[in-house]
């Protein structure tokens, strides 16, 4: 039986680890923010992973060509996954996309990113 959990859980792991290598493209090339042409406001943004479950809608409020907050309107996700929302703070002290992800929440942590950048765009 102890053998069986073992091997569950090492397939369980290479399944998520093989997944969120086919979403690390999406952030490889992630493009520079370039707020000064930006009018102050909110934007809303949007991110839909395909073949997954996972979608973000935040809106992202922008005051004198910086992001000053971003607020997760809706994050569908595992509990894990969850923990992928603290990286609005990475995004806001870095005034960056070219964050680091949510260790445990790499494919979360992708979609909010995308979700900003599809705000800002």
């Amino acid at each position: 039986m102890k053998k069986h959990k073992i091997f569950l859980c090492s397939i369980i792991c290479i399944i998520l680890a093989t997944c969120a290598n086919n979403y690390l493209y999406l952030i490889e090339n992630m493009p520079e923010l370039d707020l000064t042409e930006k009018e102050d406001g909110i934007y809303r943004g949007v991110y839909d992973l395909k073949k997954s479950p996972i979608n973000v809608v935040l809106d992202v409020d922008v005051q004198n060509s910086r992001i000053s907050e971003i607020r997760i309107i809706e994050h569908n996700c595992s509990p894990i996954g969850k923990k992928a929302e603290n990286i609005v703070s990475r995004i806001i002290n870095r005034q960056s996309l070219d964050v680091d992800a949510v260790s445990g929440a790499t494919i979360s942590s992708i979609a909010i990113i995308k979700a900003v950048e599809n705000a800002l765009e």
